[in-house]
């Protein structure tokens, strides 16, 4: 189990370094499949993306510099969001918590689909309680399952503040250190991480992350807006496979 749980982690290391995302989208369906029921992958997936957002966000920095500012306000509310997510993911059954990441899915693909890879307005300056708030809220549903929140950001970010594409992927993936580090402090607590699991999945996750932001850098902002919604529709297609 343990060379399969590595090479889970190499593939969602890639989707994680490319799309900007915790890798959570990519990873839950994968292990839903595998066998492991909602709640494992969840924690699974919490602590792959400790290692794959941070090693992300190190490769990204110089790239991410211009947005660290929102970025860090983003992520404290999100840490605190991912926090209080023990609470709902120890209350909720995984039919549920599949069916919000099934929304989530959907509400994401619409809005990125609808925004331009290219902004060509001015990017809309929001305060900090807002921001807060927003990291807040997406942290709560992002941790509750197993998604880093980069999943729901980036299209708040491209499509209401008006971030270019790969800007938001970028401070999307910085959010997720926030978000999943709370994650997995809230889901250690209660009871409900699988460490040898997840540490096996987030340390093969170090090899795809390289390579992932290698290739996001060579792909042109429209291209990438296509691939983006592709991944968005074929997670979608394989958990409504697995729910329905």
């Amino acid at each position: 189990m343990n060379f399969e749980l590595a090479i889970f982690g190499i593939i969602t290391g890639l989707t994680s370094g490319f799309f900007g995302v915790g890798g959570g989208m990519v990873l839950v369906p994968i292990l839903l499949v595998y066998g492991f029921v909602m709640k494992e992958a969840v924690a699974i997936s919490i602590m792959q993306m400790v290692f794959s957002s941070i090693y992300g966000s190190f490769l990204n920095a110089k790239k991410a510099k211009n947005v660290i500012k929102d970025g860090t306000i983003l992520g404290i509310g999100g840490s605190l969001g991912g926090i209080a997510s023990g609470y709902i993911l120890s209350s909720i059954s995984n039919e549920s918590l599949q069916y919000l990441f099934i929304s989530i899915l959907i509400f994401s693909i619409l809005r990125i689909f609808y925004s331009p890879a290219i902004q060509t307005e001015e990017k809309q300056n929001k305060n900090s309680f807002i921001l807060l708030f927003i990291g807040f809220c997406i942290g709560i549903l992002a941790m509750s399952i197993g998604v880093g929140g980069s999943i729901l950001l980036t299209p708040i970010l491209v499509g209401f503040l008006k971030y270019d594409l790969k800007a938001a992927t970028a401070l999307g993936l910085f959010f997720v250190i926030f978000s999943s580090v709370g994650g997995f402090i809230s889901s250690s607590y209660h009871g409900q991480m699988l460490f040898v699991e997840g540490a096996t999945v987030g340390i093969g996750s170090l090899i795809g992350v390289y390579f992932g932001t290698k290739l996001k850098d060579i792909v042109k902002a429209t291209s990438y807006k296509k691939y983006v919604l592709t991944l968005y529709i074929l997670v979608l297609i394989a958990m409504l496979y697995k729910t329905f």
